[in-house]
């Protein structure tokens, strides 16, 4: 080892495992070196002169065989070499498993598995890795388990769910009622390795891991590579939250899809792949979307997408837009306000704090986040309205502080990131058993896992930027236990930046509808930035 690491205890010289699971490769540069590395196959990626190159395990045996003698083996990835070698035995047939999953008898706690979860169950009994993307609502959780505990029965394994902790109360609660007791792991602390016994590793809200630079979609990737891994089975209601495939890609990954195993192929193909000259440096771009009709069919064997309107009888969801006009006194207040924001972030430009660039963006920001605190009096107007009313009534947003002023006037519950999750859980409660009849959420922990089903109005003060979170918020209360009533969704709009979002989010949730809906769609193609400069000369 003293060879092959570096005084900074970095490797220096050799072949050692990724934080993704992936064979790294780092040596002195020499052409000739490079040039071998480039014809091995699955090719591999060259991930700059301080990090080497990265190859999927695939390449193990070309890679030992043509530089195992040259360059040492770091023992971590010598003995997932041994593991790969001596693999776990297979698993039962497909019928073993369905006949162990005991699919209609009723649970513990009474309840019977509905015929889309025993269905759902049995989809993922016949796969080792795979996307359960059913509708928020339709009870994701439950069919996930029901399959791990066939696993389980036939075969000698863990369980290992990932999931946030807020929810985790909510799995170990679902667990009970099939008798399983799974570990449960944060997204934020999910561990480097398995035991050699062999793990059924069950991924919740799994579009965490939709960026190849988080370090949880890192730490993720190298549990789905693990040789002792049997099965991944990742669950989420929104695959491709903004539209695009390369959110998609960690996903398939993590299932060993074969047209994720050359990510460079992969960008070019789906995300319209390229290199750009900017700022005087080229940079591989791969944020577009295209052959989305080629991905669809790919993909379908593995991802599993069923609406509510297919496999339940819940009654329907209904939008409401809510257009909101402010008077001459109030619209020279809004402008002043987005001037002095626009005047602080060319200060900061000049004083080389930000980029010059971005201008578009942050006023865009700017504007919605101004722009919620103006509509506040419609807010509240509505929202008392309904609970004069007797309903019980979720209002979302993406900022604390409007929230934090609403429940000054209305009262209610306010579910936030700054509280811990045992203080979520319990507004949550005395939300769902009438203790209060008005919830002010924050999207990214309301919109999180919870069951909202009491609600029968939904408020969202402004939309975030993808159709995936919009519909984690709505969905909350659009499922599984809701009564005969309609949910009624309302989204206020004030101004361009509202019109502007919105239109972002049905250009995007046409893009998904392409890869998951049920049926065939062309695209209209709309440019974000043409829709920035439109919003700022409207505004």
């Amino acid at each position: 080892m003293g060879d092959l690491i570096s005084d900074s205890g970095s490797l220096s010289c050799g072949l050692d495992l990724s934080a993704a699971g992936l064979i790294r490769v780092v040596c002195p540069f020499d052409a000739v070196t490079q040039a071998q590395l480039r014809r091995i196959r699955p090719r591999g990626r060259w991930m700059g002169p301080s990090r080497g190159w990265e190859f999927p395990l695939a390449a193990a045996a070309a890679l030992i065989q043509g530089f195992g003698t040259r360059f040492p083996v770091t023992p971590q990835l010598q003995q997932w070499l041994d593991w790969c070698h001596h693999p776990l035995p297979p698993l039962p047939p497909h019928r073993d498993l369905v006949a162990a999953a005991d699919l209609t008898m009723a649970l513990r706690d009474g309840r019977r598995p509905l015929p889309h979860q025993r269905s759902g169950a049995r989809w993922l009994l016949a796969r080792r890795g795979a996307v359960l993307a059913d509708e928020m609502g339709l009870g994701k959780t439950l069919t996930a388990l029901l399959a791990a505990r066939a696993m389980v029965r036939c075969a000698e394994l863990r369980v290992m769910v990932v999931a946030p902790v807020g929810l985790h109360a909510h799995w170990r609660r679902e667990a009970e009622t099939v008798d399983l007791q799974p570990e449960l792991v944060s997204w934020a602390r999910l561990p480097a390795e398995l035991p050699p016994a062999g793990t059924l590793l069950v991924v919740d809200e799994a579009h965490f891991a939709q960026s190849l630079q988080a370090n949880r979609t890192a730490a993720l990737l190298r549990l789905a590579r693990h040789p002792r891994l049997r099965a991944i089975w990742m669950l989420t209601g929104t695959p491709m939250k903004n539209g695009r495939p390369a959110q998609l890609y960690p996903l398939l990954a993590a299932m060993d899809h074969p047209i994720a195993r050359d990510q460079r192929q992969f960008e070019e193909r789906y995300c319209q792949g390229h290199w750009r000259e900017q700022r005087g440096q080229r940079r591989w771009q791969a944020s577009g979307a295209t052959q989305l009709e080629e991905l669809r069919r790919l993909t379908r064997p593995l991802i599993l997408h069923r609406r509510k309107a297919q496999v339940l009888e819940l009654p329907p969801k209904q939008r409401r837009e809510h257009p909101i006009a402010l008077s001459d006194a109030e619209f020279l207040g809004f402008d002043h306000r987005i001037d002095l924001v626009v005047d602080d972030f060319r200060r900061r430009a000049l004083k080389g704090e930000v980029r010059s660039d971005a201008e578009p963006l942050a006023v865009l920001t700017a504007l919605r986040r101004v722009a919620a605190e103006f509509k506040l009096p419609a807010a509240e107007t509505l929202v008392r309205t309904l609970l004069q009313a007797g309903e019980a009534v979720v209002l979302f947003s993406g900022f604390v502080e409007p929230l934090q002023l609403l429940q000054q006037r209305l009262g209610g519950a306010l579910l936030t990131g700054r509280q811990r999750p045992v203080e979520r859980q319990q507004a949550v409660d005395r939300f769902q058993q009438g203790g209060e009849d008005l919830l002010l959420a924050t999207f990214g922990t309301g919109a999180l896992g919870f069951t909202l089903h009491r609600a029968r109005h939904v408020v969202l003060l402004e939309r975030p930027w993808t159709p995936g979170d919009v519909a984690q918020a709505e969905d909350r209360c659009h499922r599984l236990g809701m009564a005969d009533e309609v949910l009624t969704c309302h989204w206020l709009q004030l101004g361009p930046a509202d019109q502007l979002v919105d239109g972002l989010v049905a250009s995007k949730a046409e893009r998904i509808e392409i890869l998951l809906g049920p049926r065939r769609l062309t695209l209209e193609r709309q440019s974000l930035p043409l829709m920035v400069r439109r919003c700022l000369q409207v505004a």
